[in-house]
């Protein structure tokens, strides 16, 4: 399936997040937006939700300090109980360091794992890129050109009228 693109090429982050800002007002629906850095507030331009990564990593470091105090009470007080100085078997002080890496392990895993399912990023996977300059030193807005629907001299005259200084088409084949 080839889709088409119009993509408005920006030199500066502020003059792109005035762009977004202007663009989204007029309607344009912007399918996405690629820098060379991270830009501060471009999310909020772009209307992007906030992620909720944080509660998945809350909950898998929940689960990690679950299995390392259950490992650790069954392993030692029930499974192999020693009596080591004098201290009961299961002592909960002496837990801390073990659950600490546990819950750090597992938080760092499901977190990695979530990422990269949730953004579909597998082995590899060939990504296509829209325009190299956006890796060096160009800011990249990139609007779906849909059939019938948008014209493409009214966008590319848009674009320019907030900043961009090249306006290109670029079909893309999904892979």
């Amino acid at each position: 399936m080839t889709k088409r693109f119009a993509l408005g090429i920006f030199d500066d982050e502020d003059v792109l997040l005035h762009a977004i800002e202007n663009i989204r007002t007029a309607g344009v629906k912007i399918h996405d937006v690629f820098t060379p850095f991270p830009v501060h507030g471009i999310d909020d331009a772009l209307g992007i939700e906030r992620s909720r990564l944080p509660i998945a990593a809350f909950f898998f470091g929940l689960c990690g300090t679950s299995f390392a105090l259950w490992m650790q009470i069954y392993m030692l007080g029930f499974d192999w109980p020693m009596i080591i100085g004098g201290k009961p078997n299961i002592s909960l002080p002496a837990f801390i360091p073990i659950t600490f890496e546990l819950t750090v392990l597992f938080c760092a895993f499901g977190m990695v794992i979530t990422f990269f399912t949730i953004t579909k990023m597998y082995p590899k996977l060939k990504v296509n890129v829209m325009d190299k300059r956006a890796t060096d030193d160009k800011f990249v807005m990139a609007i779906e050109l849909k059939d019938g629907e948008t014209n493409l001299s009214n966008l590319s005259q848009l674009l320019r009228d907030n900043g961009a200084s090249e306006v290109n088409e670029k079909e893309m084949t999904k892979n």
